[in-house]
């Protein structure tokens, strides 16, 4: 079959997944606005409760009011996770080269495919016709030439739909998009560009590097400005491993003051549940982070990049709790709505290294203790006795580490 004009990078996004799974195995759910929601906060909207204004990480309350009869169900995480294996044993009957960027989206590689399953166009087509007969959920194809612009496309194409954005049309289909749609502009940085009356990706691109760089630092300027004319060199790769293992947890409705033991203990577990996470992976780290969301859903992000990598309970933990502590004001002005721990700059290598200074300050020895009992007897055999009677939140469900 001879080649035709399309790029070969394919961007595959289930559809609002966690609503949809609910949708598929209720059928009293089909066509009517649903929320899943946990911890007073919503998790996943179907696009009727999107239609609506509702929104992932909404209040439920808020949610409510701005969709009288949504239908409100709790999540079920293992129908998640089973569901995401389906979709990803799919991707992966359609081409070895698959890299999944979260238990709902994918990049798929087919320009090796031409003589085997046709045209990346009918390949796609394909795909979404076996991910709906297989697993029954819709799902939202882009297909280009680069990763970035695969999944510009997969965002603009949604929901349910394939859209394929041929090379010799690239500028014409990526400049007038708004400036949120390239990758790296959060609200900060939208804001900053919507000032300077920089709303659209053709106005990023006609700025030049120089101006980009003067006004939002070399790093995210010449990024920005890559982006905008679609440079992005970057292929799919398979295996790819994490740059951070995280969790986060939502404490729900803020509270004024929220108590510090209770923030503490959540921060406890999620550390927890990240250095457990790293320890089974065989991985360490040297950045230390933590993110916070208010009231008012702004958040903030506090980091620290240690010496050494580690993945140390009690190194982490500690300065996850001096991160807490300096951001302690803010979250008594703001009221906290989540707590979100990290490491970052991983390395592929199990810890091997010396205690730092703070490994074994009061309690460290206790958190070695329950890490050797966690790694060999699983996380469910012993917790800490500030974790007793509290809801350990939901656990979601990810890709291997």
């Amino acid at each position: 079959m001879a080649a035709v004009s399309t790029g070969t990078v394919l961007h595959a996004d289930l559809d609002a997944f966690y609503a949809s799974v609910e949708q598929r195995d209720d059928p009293r759910l089909r066509g009517r606005p649903v929320i899943v929601g946990g911890g007073g906060v919503v998790l996943a909207a179907s696009y009727e409760a999107k239609a609506r204004g509702v929104r992932t990480a909404m209040a439920g309350w808020r949610a409510r009011q701005l969709c009288p009869g949504v239908v409100l169900v709790p999540p079920r995480m293992s129908a998640y996770s089973a569901a995401s294996k389906a979709v990803f044993e799919v991707f992966r009957q359609t081409t070895p080269l698959v890299e999944g960027l979260s238990i709902d989206e994918a990049f798929l590689e087919v320009g090796g495919l031409w003589r085997v399953s046709g045209s990346p166009t009918e390949i796609a087509v394909q795909l979404r016709r076996e991910v709906r007969e297989q697993v029954g959920l819709p799902i939202t194809v882009g297909v280009a030439r680069t990763k970035f612009l695969a999944k510009v496309a997969s965002r603009v194409g949604k929901p349910d739909g394939l859209l394929v954005v041929p090379p010799e049309r690239e500028l014409a289909f990526l400049h007038p998009l708004p400036v949120e749609l390239l990758w790296g502009v959060g609200p900060v940085t939208a804001g900053r560009l919507r000032e300077r009356g920089i709303t659209t990706v053709g106005r990023v691109a006609r700025l030049g590097q120089a101006a980009l760089v003067s006004m939002l630092g070399q790093a995210a300027g010449r990024h920005l400005h890559a982006l905008a004319h679609n440079r992005d060199p970057r292929p799919v790769q398979v295996g790819r491993r994490r740059g951070s293992i995280g969790a986060q947890r939502s404490l729900g409705r803020a509270r004024r003051p929220r108590p510090v033991s209770e923030v503490e203990a959540t921060l406890a577990a999620l550390v927890d549940r990240v250095t457990r996470r790293m320890r089974t992976a065989r991985r360490v780290g040297r950045t230390v982070v933590l993110r916070l969301r208010f009231d008012d859903f702004s958040r903030v992000t506090r980091s620290r990049t240690l010496l050494l990598p580690t993945a140390h309970t009690a190194t982490v933990l500690a300065v996850e709790r001096e991160l807490l502590a300096a951001a302690w004001p803010m979250i008594e002005r703001q009221g906290l709505t989540l707590v979100g721990v990290s490491v970052g700059n991983l390395d592929d290598r199990e810890a091997a290294q010396p205690p730092l200074p703070f490994d074994r300050q009061a309690g460290g020895e206790l958190d070695d203790a329950l890490d050797a009992v966690r790694d060999r007897f699983g996380s469910a055999a012993v917790t800490r006795a500030a974790l007793l009677g509290r809801d350990p939140g939901l656990s979601v469900p990810m890709l291997p580490d």
